[in-house]
């Protein structure tokens, strides 16, 4: 008797991968801010962002040497999104940098192994994954923008009340439309939800279908956990230049993450929070591009329109001003392909260019110097350049 066939649990694996990237964005965008009023310097302010590289480094060792080994994946999912939300709470709850740090750390290295484990659960559930697993992914990027658009255009007011406020670029005729949401974006609430958020992920997790961790009784090191198999393609000039490039690249990608929102904010750019989640829109429909552009111009071409994108985003950004914001949508639109035609182009390359036995090594390898040491070395700096740029408490933007 033939084994039963297996069907893919779509809308299971939507509610996934919306909730998975709706904790991370709803508090990661107006962290910022709401630091700054606590009375919290803009150096440590930078660490608190680059806790989420520190947190990366780290993840995969969890991944790699335990849960891929002894434990189901949507079970460690769950536990993981239950604690994380937990620590959350607790972030929101501090009111120095003494207490809030600590739990913010704690939280991100629950949250980040858990995304290499929901593209687990999401690769082992699919009958076809080349196939379902991308339109699924996007439901990930929707939840970005459904973060972005609850802390930036929304129905609950910081002093009490419900009412819906909608910001001139989704059609509002008030110019002030997004001061509600905007001393929202200075409160713990964007910590809140995203800690409840993460609760309900964690007892949704334990819904999912089963997925048994796929190392098991196989010996494992912490060479492999991080990828060292693929140094070997470091000899390869060009393998070389791209791991560099997209440890390079990560730093002006942490700078925009951490600082996009107060700089638009300086800018008087109305309901900042709603505006950057154009960029994510814009990373929809680039994603879609990829393929073709991916077959039509080479991998070559497309990691360099990538980079060159990165260049002209910040000559807007530089030039833009409160008299000609369309300069700062236009950046903003531009994160498309800054970071589909680098990063996904570049995650391609990995996989074309890594011989079959190394490529699980080398996608961990470019993860652990992009998502990790890249971001962490971002957050750093972002965080002692505006330190640098700040006279009497005010960001010289």
């Amino acid at each position: 008797m033939s084994a039963p066939e297996k069907h893919m649990p779509y809308a299971r694996m939507c509610v996934l991968m919306f909730l998975q990237f709706f904790i991370w964005g709803v508090w990661y965008v107006p962290m910022w801010t709401y630091l700054g009023e606590l009375g919290i310097d803009e150096a440590s302010r930078g660490t608190a962002y680059a806790a989420t590289g520190l947190a990366a480094i780290f993840s995969p060792f969890l991944v790699g040497m335990i849960a891929d080994r002894f434990f189901p994946s949507q079970v460690v999912l769950g536990v993981l999104h239950l604690a994380g939300g937990v620590f959350l709470y607790l972030a929101a709850q501090a009111k120095d940098w003494d207490g809030f740090y600590p739990m913010l750390l704690i939280h991100l290295l629950c949250y980040m192994p858990t995304l290499a484990m929901a593209n687990s659960v999401l690769f082992q559930s699919a009958t076809n994954p080349e196939k379902e697993a991308p339109p699924i992914r996007t439901l990930g990027t929707i939840g970005w923008i459904a973060s972005g658009i609850v802390v930036g255009s929304s129905f609950l007011d910081p002093s009490g009340g419900f009412h819906m406020k909608w910001p001139v670029f989704l059609g509002g005729d008030d110019p002030d439309a997004s001061l509600g949401w905007k001393g929202l974006g200075t409160t713990n609430m964007p910590l809140l939800i995203g800690a409840g958020a993460s609760f309900a992920l964690g007892l949704f997790s334990f819904c999912l279908p089963h997925t048994p961790p796929k190392l098991k009784g196989e010996k494992v090191t912490v060479g492999d956990v991080i990828g060292l198999k693929a140094l070997k393609l470091m000899k390869e000039p060009s393998f070389a230049i791209f791991i560099v490039a997209s440890l390079l690249i990560c730093i002006p990608l942490s700078f925009y993450f951490q600082s996009g929102n107060g700089f638009l904010k300086a800018m008087d750019v109305s309901n900042s929070e709603g505006v950057l989640t154009l960029g994510q829109v814009s990373e929809i429909l680039f994603l879609l591009a990829v393929p073709l552009c991916f077959r039509k111009l080479g991998v070559k071409w497309m990691l360099t329109i990538g980079m060159a994108a990165w260049v002209i985003r910040y000559v807007a950004f530089a030039n833009g001003t409160a008299d000609t914001q369309w300069l700062l949508f236009f950046g903003v639109i531009l994160h498309g392909i800054c970071y589909d035609f680098f990063f996904f182009s570049g995650q391609l390359y990995v996989d074309k260019k890594a011989p079959e036995d190394i490529r699980s090594s080398a996608q961990g390898f470019i993860a652990f110097v992009t998502l990790g040491v890249g971001m962490y070395i971002g957050g750093r700096l972002n965080g002692y350049w505006n330190a640098k740029q700040t006279v009497d408490g005010v960001v010289n933007w």
